[in-house]
């Protein structure tokens, strides 16, 4: 768990070694770059947050040469497996296949080395299971951390930055956020000082640019959005002449017909105005496919002979080796002519090996228009010199909404390519449902708020439960993100009672003697810790000694430092209250007494005659009746020895030689202990959203039996080594023997129930199972969905998504050897789709196959596993191993 300590001193930074390290790049490094590599130099943690195209990626080399300097090892993570990939590659081209690893779900290549690039949940599943990898880590880099906001997988990155050790340097990579210093404020409140270094200016300039098809005057406009900061009149004047359409039966008044320009037309405007190679946003595959189609129907060809060469030798050295028929049923020989006129589509209904081609080419400047969707937005680096938006609403699945500011940025972010353009463009097309003002108010926003997503699942607090006490748990869920949004107070408070516990640890164990019981010691010489002392009996004697005292009585006092004889002044004892005493010291300080001053019952000693007049409230009689205390014979007389006393003098911890500093660190330890109490008093009187949505996540496991009394029962322990959003779903399946018993590819069949979701608006076609067998268990596991539903509705909890039986046919047949080219046609399926639900299918069997109970069953999800990993989906998983250029050579960051 990380705990906020400051960070150990980073070992000197020669300066002709920083300096080496920074002219590496051969460009200059930019103000926000030099910020970030100074904070890391001091050892603190950084949350860079920049546009797309900035750099960033620098800022990240840099520390892991550092750390690889000191004899670390450092760890890069990445939000999905694409950009893992291409990250290696960028890593292998910077310092040698043999320094560089790769862990993914589809890979495992040199997981020993001193720099391993892996997705996040890849980390996170480490730091549960406490690997003895992370022994030597000293830097972990989280790129795209503004992930964190992602409904399902967002958790996994609070969940790392919260329990990855406290010695480990965090740079953490982000898109420009309005909320970075909150962002900011919460790690280092969590881990530590964290710097943040904000970037807004782009490395490009970008031009907000809008595109008009204006039938009145035969033409296409393109026109700024932004003026000097404000709308554009003149483009504000042409849409507000728009005629925009009928109302009433009767056609709107407007002067001029306008028009969303065609995608073949508005590519060429485009590159009659030297704007191209562009990335079109299209929010629809199909939408994409017709556009490439439609622009290669429309005879547009942007291509020289020699580049539709280069594209050809692609195209052979990286789709060469798939099936012919498999090619033929995923539209290649349109792909390729689009390809070679310059046009291509992007989207996730495309197999990867044909989104790959299509980066290749778009990166190296043979592709000048490509039709993606907004998965492109994300992770890939691919910039372009203009960024075009079709329109500034997408479907969600649900409903149509508008674009977001942050939306519109990470869009336009490709716009621009460092060290190539001047200026990049976002040109938005216009549209007769959008106002102009709404559209200059989207290209003027610069707000982008993260929010946290984080919230307890079933394996997150498995994994609790197995490696932290409850109330460690369940402070470590107070200290996520979304709590310190919730709450700051509670997270600052959470995070110093994590610091109070490891120094109340460190206390206890530097108190501790290999002589004796130091505690033991401590209560038989303590003057003023009452808590084995105050039985009724004794206090009530003592109570009874102090009311019979009379003035001049002489006792014994051993308070604080003070040990020896007081002589009493006044007494004050009443019915039902506890008795006082007014006494003076030798040296003439007044005292006040009660029960809890005496670790015995108090006798006298003696006494003495009080001078006259008596007046014991005056400081000269005080004085006066001290010096004639010190004159007295009771001066010399021994004071009595307590019984708790005699022990100590002879206690074994005596011989300890430390016991002094055992004795500081005891006393310590007690204020510490005290402030704990004090903070946990704090904590409690305000709102824990998070644990209490923990509670209601343990109530499930409890009843359901993954829980008893905080420890995990053997399913709780399966449960902890299974990350899948239907996780309990699949361990209840497990436990009642419904995937027993099955072949392989009947296997694939049914767990693909847990991993599909049918999203078309069109009704899904009748689901197929192989025997009645099958059938039979798909109704249990849609009636024991029911069930946890109904569960988890009773705790106040979302219930899981429901298993959907849609792929079943699909994964049946794959897995029992039939052709890639039979499935998709038969089911039509997009390529895309099939290898996508395939590779999340076979993610699922390979942990079935570690995690479930009887060997069978096992062997049978490991044979489903590999059935599936086959043809297209195993090209679709392959990383490329390319021979690396020597290192320091130059490389732009994105």
């Amino acid at each position: 768990m990380a705990v906020a300590n400051p960070s150990p001193e980073p070992p000197d930074l020669g300066e002709s070694e920083r300096q080496r390290r920074l002219t590496h790049y051969g460009f200059a490094l930019d103000d926000f770059q030099l910020r970030a590599i100074d904070a890391i130099d001091a050892g603190r943690s950084v949350l860079v947050a920049a546009p797309t195209g900035s750099g960033k990626t620098v800022v990240a080399e840099y520390a892991v040469g550092r750390v690889l300097d000191q004899g670390k090892r450092a760890f890069y993570t990445t939000p999905v497996k694409a950009l893992s990939n291409q990250k290696y590659h960028d890593l292998v081209k910077l310092r040698g296949a043999e320094h560089v690893g790769l862990l993914t779900g589809d890979n495992a290549i040199n997981p020993e080395a001193p720099v391993v690039v892996m997705t996040t949940e890849v980390l996170r599943n480490m730091i549960y299971a406490r690997s003895s990898a992370l022994t030597q880590l000293g830097l972990v880099v989280l790129d795209e951390v503004h992930y964190l906001q992602d409904t399902y997988r967002g958790p996994v990155w609070e969940e790392v930055i919260i329990h990855l050790p406290a010695a480990v340097q965090l740079v953490c990579l982000s898109a420009t956020v309005s909320n970075a210093d909150e962002v900011t404020d919460w790690i280092s409140t969590v881990r530590g000082p964290t710097t943040s270094v904000i970037e807004h200016r782009r490395p490009v300039t970008l031009h907000h640019l809008t595109m008009i098809g204006d039938k009145t005057q035969d033409r296409v406009h393109l026109l700024p959005i932004l003026v000097n900061g404000n709308p554009n009149a003149e483009a504000l004047r042409i849409d507000n002449e728009a005629a925009r359409g009928w109302k009433g039966g009767s056609k709107l008044s407007g002067k001029r017909k306008l028009y969303t320009p065609r995608r073949a037309e508005a590519v060429e405007r485009l590159d009659r105005e030297d704007m191209l190679p562009a990335i079109y946003f299209i929010f629809s595959r199909n939408a994409c496919d017709d556009a490439a189609k439609g622009c290669l129907e429309a005879g547009l060809r942007l291509t020289t002979a020699s580049e539709r060469d280069r594209i050809r030798g692609i195209i052979r050295q990286r789709l060469g080796g798939m099936d012919d028929a498999d090619l033929s049923v995923l539209g290649y020989a349109r792909f390729v002519a689009c390809l070679e006129n310059g046009i291509a589509a992007h989207h996730a209904g495309m197999v990867p090996p044909f989104k790959e081609v299509v980066e290749a080419c778009f990166t190296e400047g043979l592709v000048k228009v490509v039709f993606a969707t907004e998965t492109l937005a994300v992770g890939i680096n691919m910039p372009a010199r203009t960024v075009v938006i079709e329109k500034l609403s997408k479907f969600t699945g649900e409903h149509h909404a508008f674009l977001t500011p942050g939306e519109y940025t990470q869009l336009t972010g490709r716009a621009g390519r460092r060290g190539i353009d001047t200026v990049g463009h976002a040109v938005v097309l216009w549209s007769p449902f959008v106002p102009f003002e709404q559209v200059a108010t989207l290209a003027a926003s610069r707000s982008f708020h993260l929010a946290s997503a984080f919230r307890p699942t079933y394996n997150m607090a498995a994994n609790l439960v197995r490696a932290y006490g409850r109330e460690q748990a369940e402070q470590l869920l107070s200290l996520s993100f979304a709590q310190y949004q919730a709450d700051g107070d509670v997270v600052r408070i959470e995070a110093r009672l994590a610091r109070r516990r490891a120094a109340l640890a460190e206390l206890k164990a530097d108190a501790i003697s290999p002589f004796g019981d130091i505690e033991d010691y401590r209560r038989l010489t303590s003057r003023r810790d009452r808590r084995e002392l105050p039985q009724p009996v004794q206090i009530a004697a003592v109570e009874a000694a102090l009311g019979q005292m009379r003035p001049g009585t002489v006792v014994v006092l051993e308070r604080g430092r003070y040990r020896g004889p007081v002589v009493v002044l006044t007494v004050a004892s009443r019915k039902n209250q506890p008795s006082r005493v007014r006494a003076v010291t030798a040296t003439g300080t007044p005292v006040q007494l009660v029960a809890n001053d005496f670790t015995d019952i108090p006798r006298a000693i003696g006494k003495i005659d009080l001078p006259r007049p008596y007046a014991p409230n005056r400081e000269s009689y005080q004085r006066e009746v001290a010096r004639a205390l010190s004159r007295s014979k009771l001066m010399g007389q021994p004071a009595p020895v307590s019984p708790e006393r005699a022990a100590a003098g002879q206690h074994p911890v005596l011989a300890d030689p430390d016991l002094p500093a055992r004795l500081k660190a005891a006393s310590a330890a007690d204020r510490v202990d005290r402030e704990i109490a004090e903070l946990l008093t704090r904590v409690g009187g305000r709102s824990r959203s998070l644990a209490k949505a923990f509670d209601r996540v343990m109530e499930v496991l409890t009843s359901w039996g993954y829980v008893q009394d905080w420890t995990l029962t053997p399913a709780g322990r399966q449960l902890s080594r299974l990350f899948h959003e239907c996780d309990l779903l699949i361990l209840e399946a497990l436990r009642r023997g419904l995937l027993d018993g099955l072949d392989g590819a009947s296997m694939a069949c049914l767990v693909s129930v847990f991993t599909y979701e049918h999203r078309s608006s069109e009704p899904p076609p009748a689901p197929w199972f192989p025997s009645g067998e099958v059938k039979k268990r798909w109704k249990s596991i849609e009636h024991l969905a029911g069930q946890l539903s109904a569960a988890e509705l009773q705790a106040g909890l979302n219930p899981t998504r429901a298993p959907d039986p849609t792929f079943g046919a699909v994964a049946y047949a794959w897995a029992a050897g039939e052709g890639f080219a039979q499935v998709v046609e038969e089911e039509e399926l997009s390529g895309g789709d099939f290898v996508r639900n395939i590779k999340q299918l076979v993610d699922l069997l390979r942990q079935i196959a570690e995690i479930a109970e009887l060997p069978a069953t096992r062997r049978a999800a490991a044979q489903a596993r590999d059935s599936l990993f086959r043809g297209v989906v195993a090209a679709s998983s392959a990383v490329e191993i390319e021979s690396a250029p020597p290192i320091g050579s130059t490389a732009e960051a994105s």
